[in-house]
């Protein structure tokens, strides 16, 4: 105890700190300690939950790209099949279109042939009246010299007739 006694080493004192030291404790764990182990152990179950939500989102991210690969491959696709659609129709209406044009120029080609027979057959009508009208005036010209009246009228209507026939054969 010399020893002890040499280093000033007081037991009241050292009891004295040893209760100090412990209220300090039971204070500092009751109104620090325990409050701030609180918040550190809420603080790092938020961060979990972040890392935990992070990991989902990176999740759902590579789901949504894949989605989003997806969704361009049917949309490409879906392209392609209407582009393939879209030339058959056209071919489908060029044909219909062409077909409508050869048929409606074929009917117009009808329709004027038609005009032109119908043009034909009265230009041959009238050709025909004025062949027999001149023939007619021909007849008369040159019988009124050689023949009397009622001759001239038998050998016009003979001739008419004649012309007639030959008309309508």
């Amino acid at each position: 105890m010399e020893i002890i006694q040499k280093f000033g080493f007081e037991i009241e004192s050292f009891l004295f700190q040893i209760v100090n030291f412990l209220v300090m404790a039971f204070v500092l764990k009751k109104f620090l300690y325990v409050p701030l182990k609180k918040i550190l152990d809420e603080r790092k179950y938020k961060i979990e939950q972040s890392l935990l939500e992070s990991d989902i989102a990176k999740i759902v991210l590579e789901n949504a790209k894949q989605e989003k690969k997806r969704l361009l491959l049917e949309a490409k696709n879906s392209a392609d099949v209407l582009t393939k659609t879209a030339k058959i129709s056209i071919a489908e209406a060029k044909e219909k279109a062409v077909a409508e044009t050869k048929r409606h120029s074929e009917q117009i080609l009808d329709d004027a042939k038609q005009r032109a027979a119908a043009e034909f057959k009265i230009m041959n009508n009238q050709i025909e009246k004025i062949s027999i009208d001149v023939s007619r005036k021909i007849v008369l010209r040159v019988l009124s010299d050689l023949f009397s009246d009622d001759e001239k009228q038998k050998l016009i209507s003979q001739a008419l007739k004649k012309i007639d026939e030959k008309i309508k054969n």
